[in-house]
């Protein structure tokens, strides 16, 4: 896809973003050579970086991961955390996010030797870098950290004690990840009640493979603050009693014909927002094309929907590409575009005064110059 230069200018705001799912695939490859790691399918850039997108397009969320083991498994030093982190920083840059904020397990990047703390040290140092290095090609952007537990795993209260330790250096939030199905929020309840009792921020992943349940759980018993994906909250919304689960193409819709059930209506009265990432939900099988996807019907609900990448890598995407296709598929206008990354920085994990500032100063006046 040739992107438009408008929409590449456009201040943008990223909420749900993986670090291991947005590695340059050149990148991977040095990593692996300087390590020793030899478990890469292809050993040029342009191969390996087809390689990781067809792997993706499987239309199984438990496939689709599996893509993490190639860019995890040359992420284990501290050199090679800073540069994928630094790296990262400056590509959000160059595509026009303003804000990101980046999630990672920290557990993950342990099997070389690497003590928690240092693999959070070297990742926030990396985004430093990155941020510098962004601001002197004239693409200033403010990027922060989400520490991901991984949901099968048994590290979250770990994680989240980590969070509020370096939550005034880098560090804005929690998150839990992984395959939904077997392995509920719940499971991490302790951690989800530190970090409320330490007045810290999360998100949680929830209904992107498993539904209303991991939706219901995320919130309620949870308390999650936003909801990391969130598309199969359309299972509790109905037109004359059919599911919108059950219709092929959702997104075509007109608003005044559909019910919601108690926990969309829940979720839109609260303004719980939604992190949606539609090539990611198609790659998976949560949604059939951009134009099916039903974003665009819940940005019609006026539900708090934000638009993200998920993982670039994997999805061959970018924030730039992910507002085209909606602008190109779905027919969104920059007016549509505005209003979501207005949402996104509201919804944001960083003081009110430093969400208002960048509102104000930087994603008003920029949308306003394009229109």
């Amino acid at each position: 896809m040739n992107l438009r230069p408008e929409i590449v200018a456009l201040p943008k705001v990223l909420l749900h973003d993986h670090l291991d799912g947005g590695v340059r695939p050149q990148t991977v490859i040095d990593l692996a050579r300087d390590s020793g790691y030899d478990g890469l399918p292809a050993t040029d850039a342009e191969s390996l970086g087809e390689w990781f997108r067809d792997s993706a397009d499987s239309g199984s969320l438990v496939r689709y991961l599996e893509t993490f083991d190639q860019t995890v498994g040359v992420m284990q030093t501290v050199e090679a955390l800073h540069r994928v982190a630094s790296e990262c920083a400056q590509d959000l840059a160059a595509d026009g996010v303003v804000y990101a904020e980046v999630r990672y397990a920290p557990e993950q990047h342990l099997a070389e030797g690497l003590e928690l703390e240092e693999v959070v040290e070297a990742v926030n140092a990396g985004f430093r870098e990155g941020e510098r290095l962004a601001a002197e090609a004239g693409h200033p952007i403010l990027v922060t950290a989400l520490l991901t537990a991984m949901r099968h795993a048994a590290k979250s209260t770990e994680i989240a004690e980590l969070v509020v330790r370096y939550r005034d250096d880098g560090v804005s939030g929690f998150d839990i990840a992984g395959a939904e199905a077997g392995f509920p929020p719940t499971r991490h309840l302790d951690a989800f009640e530190y970090l409320r009792r330490e007045n810290a921020h999360f998100t949680i992943h929830a209904g992107e493979a498993f539904g209303l349940p991991s939706i219901w759980e995320a919130i309620q018993w949870c308390g999650a603050e936003r909801l990391g994906h969130g598309v199969r909250i359309v299972d509790d919304m109905f037109v004359d009693e059919q599911s919108l689960a059950d219709i092929a193409d959702p997104g075509q819709l007109e608003p005044e014909a559909v019910r919601l059930g108690r926990l969309a209506a829940y979720v839109r009265d609260t303004r719980i927002p939604l992190e949606m990432c539609p090539s990611s939900n198609i790659q998976t099988g949560a949604a059939s094309s951009v134009a099916a996807h039903p974003i665009s019907l819940l940005k019609q609900l006026r539900f708090r929907v934000t638009v993200n990448t998920d993982n670039r890598l994997m999805s061959g995407t970018s924030m730039s590409r992910e507002m085209q296709l909606l602008v190109d598929e779905a027919g969104w206008t920059i007016d549509d575009l505005r209003w979501v990354t207005i949402n996104a920085m509201k919804s944001a994990f960083i003081p009110f005064d430093e969400r208002l500032a960048l509102i104000d100063n930087v994603i008003k006046p920029g949308y306003a110059a394009a229109t």
